[in-house]
Parts: structure tokens; sequence; C-alpha cells
């Protein structure tokens, strides 16, 4: 077994889509990023490649490409999920800690937990997302932006 650890953030940009965990959210705002900006699954992302020690996903997504201009975070996620099953590797679980003062989340978490289980070819059961505040503290809680941490387990097949 292996774990990894994936944090993102993003500040908040006007007329953006906010997508999070696949999921288009009700907010007058979205992230500024060169994708589609999905914290959730960047985060994840970084979780999964580093638990398989192939680095992030600005090293296989780079920002400096127009190939990923606007993309669909999830078409990453299901390309890293792919790397991850040629290299011998499956999911076990993952955990994602959603950071935002803003917008409310509690409505979305269970379309992010069966989209996110979908890509990755797991149960949602092995999927856990929640979401909480600062407290108004940092940048989060001053509503600048949202941040997200995952943590994953891979399971090495023989």
């Amino acid at each position: 077994m292996r774990i990894g650890h994936g944090y993102d953030a993003h500040r908040f940009a006007p007329e953006r889509q906010l997508v999070l965990g696949g999921v288009r959210v009700e907010f007058e705002k979205g992230m500024a990023a060169h994708s589609d900006g999905d914290v959730v699954l960047h985060a994840l992302c970084d979780a999964l490649l580093g638990a398989a020690g192939l680095g992030d996903i600005g090293k296989h997504f780079p920002d400096t490409s127009d190939d990923f201009k606007d993309i669909d975070s999830r078409i990453l996620l299901r390309r890293v999920v792919a790397t991850l099953t040629t290299r011998g590797f499956s999911v076990g679980n993952v955990d994602l800690t959603i950071i935002a003062q803003t917008p409310r989340l509690s409505e979305y978490i269970e379309n992010m937990r069966v989209n996110i289980a979908a890509d990755l070819d797991i149960e949602p059961g092995r999927v856990n997302v929640k979401a909480t505040t600062t407290e108004k503290m940092g940048f989060t809680g001053r509503a600048e932006g949202i941040a997200t941490h995952a943590v994953a387990l891979l399971e090495e097949r023989p």
C-alpha cells in the first residue's frame, strides 16, 4: 500500500463557472485557473500521483500547454487513473477536505462523491468528501478562494 497527500488552492475569479469535484456549483464566481480550476480534483490528482511516486499534476498537465486550457479536470483525473493502472496500482480509498468560507457546499457533496468514484472506478463508499471553513481566517476565510487537501491510498498489484 502507498499513501499520498495532495493540496491545491485557487483564488476566485469573476465570469467563471465554479466546478468542484466535477460538479457545477451555483455561485457568482469561479476559480482563476488555466483549466476549469477544480481544486478538489487537482488535489486528488496530486495525492494519487504522489502515492505512486510520479510527481505532481503540473508535471503531467503543465499550465503552459494549450492542450489543457479550460479542460474539464475529470478528464485529467481519468488520465491519472489510467497511468496508475498501467503501472500496477489501484485506488483503495480517498479522503478530501474542501476549505471554503463560501459557498455552502453540503448539497453538492454527494454528487462529488459519485463523480469521483466513477472516475476512480471504485465504489462511492471508498470516497469521502467533506467541507469546512476557517472561521473567517486566512484567504479562504476572507472568501478570496478555495483550497482542498486530499489523501489517497493506492494498492499495488503483485
